[in-house]
C-alpha cells in the first residue's frame, strides 16, 4: 500500500489514544483526516482543536463527501468497534481499504528505523522516554505513542522521516503488524485474556514478537523474562543495571552499569522502581542506536512523565492528588510500592474504577491482594469499554474480597462529594475506564481544599 497516494483518512474509533496519534501524525504531513468515536472526550477535543472533524453519531450520512472517493481514501479501524457498526459495514460492503490501526502502523514504519516498545506493562512510559530521549539528542524521529506525554502535550513526538519509535501494543497481537530494527520487552504478565485464552498463548505471542529481530543485541527484555536478550534491571546484575540508587530532593539519583562502562549520577524524576526499570530500558536501546551518554543524561533529567501514569495533578504539603492509569494487578502493586516510598505517613486514598468486566473475573483474587495493600480504598463500578455484562462479576465481587476493613463502594457521581469530606493527605485515582475524564474536576475539588 502507498501512503502517497492516500489524500483522505478516516478513522472508526479515533478517539482511542493509540488512533488519535496516527489522526495526528497523518494531518501533520497533510492528509484530510476526519473519523468518529462514540462519546466525546479531552480527546476528541484536542483533535478538534487541530482541525479534525469528529462526529459521535454512527450514520453514514456523517461521512464527508471526500472521503467517499475510495480511490484515495484510507479507512483505519480499531478492534474495539463493534461488527455491526454501519459505518464499518458501508466501507467494508464498498471495496474501500479498511485497516487495522496496527497495520497502518506497520506500514508507516516500515520504511524506518524502528524502535519498538512492547509489554503488558511499562510501554507507554518507556517509549515515551525513548522518543523523547531520541528527540532531544536530534534524532530524526517520529514517536507514536500510548499516552500524553508532559511537556509535549500528545501522544506524537517529532515529525521525522527516518526514524520512529512505536509502542507495539499486545491486544489483538497487533504487534505482530510491526517490523522492528531494535525491541524491547518490559513484562509478559498474563493480561488480555479475552483474546488470548491463557498465559501460555500470551507468552507464544511475546516470543515470536521478539523473533522479529534477529540481531539479539538489539533486543533487550528485563532479567526474569524467558526470552533471548540483553538484560535490564535494577540492582539484579543485568547487563544494564541501576546501582547506587538514592532519592534527592524528589528525584532518582543513580548509577547505570552497562556493557561499555559506568554512567553516573543519572537524575530521573519519576517515582517507583517500576519507572527506573523504564527509563534504563530506554537509556539502553537510545545508547546502543548510538546516542551519546551526556545526551541521555540530560533527557532523562528532562522527561516530564506521561498523563495517568503517577500524574500529580496537586502536589502541597497538605494534599497531594495523583492520577495514574493502572489497570492490572501489577500495576497496581507498582502504583503501591511508589506511594508508600513516597508518602510513608500520610493517609493514602485509592480511588479505584476496574476496567472489563472480563479482566475482573481473571484477575479478581489478583486484585483483591493488590488493592488490598491500600488502607484506605473506595471502588467504582466496573468500566465496561467494548464488553457487555457477565452475571456475577461486579465491583461488589470484588469490594467482598478485598481484605481491608475500610473499604467502600461509591457510584461515580458520589465521588466528589465524598472527596469533599475526606481526611486523606493523599488520593489516587486509579484505572483505565472513564475515571480520566474526571480528574479535572476532581483536582479543583482537592485543590481548594485545605
Amino acid at each position: 500500500m502507498d501512503l502517497n497516494q492516500i489524500h483522505n483518512v478516516y478513522f472508526i474509533g479515533i478517539g482511542g489514544i493509540g488512533m488519535s496519534a496516527l489522526a495526528r501524525y497523518f494531518k501533520s504531513i497533510g492528509k484530510n483526516v476526519a473519523g468518529y468515536d462514540r462519546t466525546s472526550t479531552q480527546l476528541t477535543d484536542e483533535l478538534k482543536k487541530n482541525g479534525i472533524r469528529v462526529h459521535f453519531n454512527d450514520s453514514i450520512a456523517l461521512i464527508d463527501l471526500p472521503f467517499l472517493n475510495k480511490s484515495n481514501t484510507l479507512v483505519v479501524v480499531t478492534p474495539a468497534v463493534p461488527k455491526e457498526h454501519f459505518q464499518w459495514n458501508y466501507f467494508i460492503k464498498n471495496g474501500f481499504v479498511v485497516k487495522k490501526r496496527a497495520e497502518v502502523l506497520g506500514i508507516i514504519t516500515k520504511g524506518t528505523y524502528c524502535f519498538a516498545v512492547a509489554g503488558t506493562h511499562g510501554k507507554t512510559t518507556t517509549s515515551s522516554i525513548l522518543g523523547h530521549v531520541l528527540y532531544e539528542s536530534k534524532v530524526d524521529v517520529t514517536a507514536f505513542l500510548g499516552g500524553i506525554v508532559e511537556g509535549y502535550n500528545s501522544n506524537v513526538i517529532g515529525e521525522g522521516k527516518t526514524v520512529t519509535v512505536a509502542e507495539a501494543d499486545e491486544f489483538d497481537r497487533s504487534f505482530l503488524h510491526l517490523h522492528p530494527n531494535m525491541a524491547c520487552v518490559t513484562s509478559m504478565d498474563a493480561d488480555h485474556l479475552d483474546i488470548y485464552g491463557d498465559s501460555t498463548a500470551i507468552e507464544a505471542s511475546f516470543t515470536e514478537f521478539a523473533n522479529k529481530v534477529e540481531d539479539k543485541t538489539k533486543l533487550f527484555v528485563t532479567k526474569d523474562l524467558p526470552l533471548k536478550g540483553v538484560t535490564v534491571g535494577v540492582e539484579n546484575g543485568s547487563d544494564y543495571n541501576a546501582v547506587n540508587i538514592r532519592v534527592k530532593n524528589g528525584w532518582y539519583v543513580f548509577d547505570a552499569e552497562t556493557p561499555s562502562g559506568k554512567i553516573t549520577d543519572i537524575r530521573f524524576a519519576l517515582p517507583g522502581r517500576h519507572n527506573l526499570t523504564n527509563a534504563l530500558m530506554a537509556l539502553a536501546m537510545a545508547k546502543t542506536y548510538g546516542v551519546v551518554d551526556n545526551d541521555i543524561k540530560a533527557a532523562l533529567e528532562s522527561f516530564k512523565g506521561v498523563k495517568r501514569r503517577f500524574s500529580y495533578q496537586v502536589k502541597k504539603p497538605d494534599m497531594v492528588y495523583i492520577d495514574d492509569y493502572a489497570h492490572h494487578p501489577t500495576e497496581i502493586d507498582a502504583v503501591h510500592q511508589a506511594v508508600t516510598e513516597l508518602y510513608p505517613d500520610k493517609k493514602v486514598l485509592a480511588i479505584f474504577q476496574p476496567h472489563l468486566f472480563s479482566r475482573t473475573r481473571d484477575f479478581i483474587d489478583g486484585f483483591a491482594k493488590s488493592l488490598s495493600a491500600f488502607k484506605n480504598i473506595v471502588l467504582l463500578d466496573i468500566y465496561p469499554a467494548r464488553e457487555l455484562p457477565i452475571e456475577g462479576v461486579t465491583s461488589k465481587w470484588l469490594l467482598d474480597k478485598i481484605e481491608n476493613p475500610n473499604k467502600k463502594l461509591i457510584s461515580k457521581k458520589d465521588v466528589i462529594p465524598f472527596l469533599r469530606i475526606t481526611d486523606a493527605d493523599v488520593v489516587i485515582t486509579i484505572g483505565a475506564g472513564d475515571i480520566g475524564e474526571m480528574v479535572p474536576e476532581i483536582k479543583k475539588v482537592l485543590d481548594e481544599k485545605n
